[in-house]
């Protein structure tokens, strides 16, 4: 397996455009002759005559973890050896920033879900995208028009798989709005959907899955934790079925939403139990690998200074309009602006910070993380297989 050459705790900047989550709906749909989708992946000459297209996300596959699984998914490193190639996320590399820059072909600055958790401007509420039912409105909230909605309006048959439980939820109709949805939970039923929708008409086909259980071990066991090495394997099953049950002229394209980073108990600093670093900050919100800190008037200087000091090297403290500047977000529209904190920390290495009493505490008990812009967490796979 070929990649990036650079380590895994390198920082890498989103290839927005040129080899990045927001350009894999875009390439597949112009294969399709969706209109206005541009093949910036350059699958055409692959995947010539193709009509259908599969799309499955893999929450937390990064590309530096798919050596450590190949010992219990051999599939997907043989498919990561001989067909794959490595995209990067978006920032944050977080799981709905990057499931609504799938579905909108967009970064984050532009369809505003910037984040994990962002505050609500005008308020002190914090929003939980994974938790968002109702309000804000979704369609309000997140603007920008899904390339299911274009794919639909061009005759193309757009379905997406996932959990039943996140049907009609807010993330949902942000990301996949324009779609028929269908529930499956668990291995067997997202491949039978899946291929089902697939198979089920004459015309092009695009069916969008996704597959959440490697992230939710990596969280709560660690990456090559034993679950995390038993879910590796249920991926290399999914992939099987997938492949296997591919139509002539149908092709799989799989990716990822970000990679994932074992912290040791050493490099998480608790923001609750250092008041130096509680002095001045009104709502803290993003996650524990980039925090988003919203500060009382006239305060940002004061927060920067505090934060560095204490973080000492442990992560780049930033004003939001340094942070808009590093091109992380892509252009960020004056609407969404205030969804990104005055200040914006972004943890080094393994470092990731915590707040363990006013968050809930599992959060500041996982084991790995994600979120930031090292290569281990922003870069993903894009594995092609035609059938």
């Amino acid at each position: 397996m070929t990649g990036p050459a650079v380590g895994p705790l390198d920082r890498v900047a989103p290839r927005y455009g040129g080899g990045s989550l927001v350009d894999v709906l875009p390439s597949a749909l112009a294969l399709l002759g969706v209109p206005g989708a541009a093949d910036l992946l350059g699958l055409a000459p692959r995947l010539a005559g193709v009509r259908r297209v599969a799309v499955l996300l893999v929450d937390g596959l990064g590309w530096y973890q798919i050596p450590t699984a190949a010992p219990y998914a051999p599939m997907l490193a043989g498919l990561a050896a001989t067909v794959g190639v490595p995209l990067t996320s978006g920032f944050p590399s977080t799981t709905p920033t990057s499931l609504v820059s799938l579905g909108t072909g967009t970064a984050s600055g532009a369809h505003g879900v910037l984040g994990f958790k962002v505050r609500v401007p005008g308020t002190d509420r914090v929003l939980s995208h994974i938790e968002w039912i109702g309000d804000p409105e979704p369609l309000r909230w997140q603007p920008v028009s899904t390339w299911y909605e274009r794919a639909r309006v061009a005759g193309v048959a757009v379905t997406v798989v996932s959990r039943p439980e996140y049907g009609g939820s807010g993330l949902t109709l942000a990301a996949n709005r324009g779609a028929d949805y269908r529930g499956a939970a668990g291995v067997d039923p997202l491949a039978e959907r899946m291929l089902a929708a697939l198979a089920a008409g004459p015309g092009p086909t695009l069916v969008s899955g996704y597959h959440p259980d490697l992230d939710r071990h990596g969280h709560l066991t660690g990456v090559d934790s034993a679950p995390w090495r038993l879910a590796a394997a249920e991926v290399d099953r999914l992939l099987a079925r997938l492949v296997d049950g591919l139509p002539p002229d149908a092709a799989l394209l799989v990716t990822a939403d970000h990679g994932q980073l074992n912290v040791p108990d050493g490099h998480r600093i608790d923001l609750d139990t250092d008041p130096r670093l509680r002095a001045g900050v009104r709502v803290v919100a993003g996650e524990p690998r980039v925090r988003y800190l919203h500060v009382e008037p006239g305060a940002t200087a004061d927060v920067v200074d505090a934060w560095s000091a204490v973080l000492d090297g442990a992560a780049r403290v930033l004003t939001r309009a340094e942070a808009v500047a590093t091109g992380w977000f892509g252009p960020v529209p004056e609407a969404h602006l205030d969804r990104i904190g005055d200040v914006v920390v972004v943890c080094r290495d393994t470092y990731a910070v915590v707040a363990t009493r006013s968050e809930p505490p599992m959060e500041s008990r996982l084991v790995a993380y994600h979120g930031a812009d090292t290569a281990a967490e922003m870069t993903i796979p894009l594995l092609v297989v035609r059938g």
